[in-house]
């Protein structure tokens, strides 16, 4: 039985994207490893053509969700950047290390973002 606090995590995530409109998931993957673990896999494109790629490790650490790791991919119709939120190890002067973002032209400092602010954050540079 998957522990309540990755339930409710998938159900915020799970929300999150139905109340997005013109929104297609291709695809939607929740690996269930152990009652405390959990890997997300999605891809979503917007009805102006922006594609955006989920991955997350997530496992339950006390009490309390931990991601182990993550990728928030966006970008354009045209195969373009617009930005990508990780955790990848390799940016280690940036003060919010190991995680940042990455824009068209540069990585910046950056903590963990949730996915409802990532799905915000796309529907504001739709607008």
């Amino acid at each position: 039985m998957l522990h309540d606090a990755l339930k409710t995590y998938l159900d915020v995530v799970e929300q999150a994207i139905l109340c997005c409109d013109g929104v297609y998931v291709e695809r939607y993957t929740e690996e269930i490893l152990t009652p405390e673990r959990v890997n997300l896999r999605i891809r979503m494109r917007f009805a102006n053509g922006y594609l955006l790629e989920i991955h997350e490790a997530v496992i339950i650490v006390g009490q309390r969700l931990t991601h182990l790791d993550y990728r928030y991919h966006c970008q354009d119709a045209e195969n373009r950047l617009l930005f990508r939120y990780d955790c990848t190890p390799h940016f280690p002067d940036l003060s919010s290390f190991p995680h940042h973002k990455h824009l068209p032209d540069s990585v910046i400092v950056s903590e963990r973002t949730e996915i409802p602010s990532i799905l915000q954050e796309i529907v504001q540079l739709q607008e």
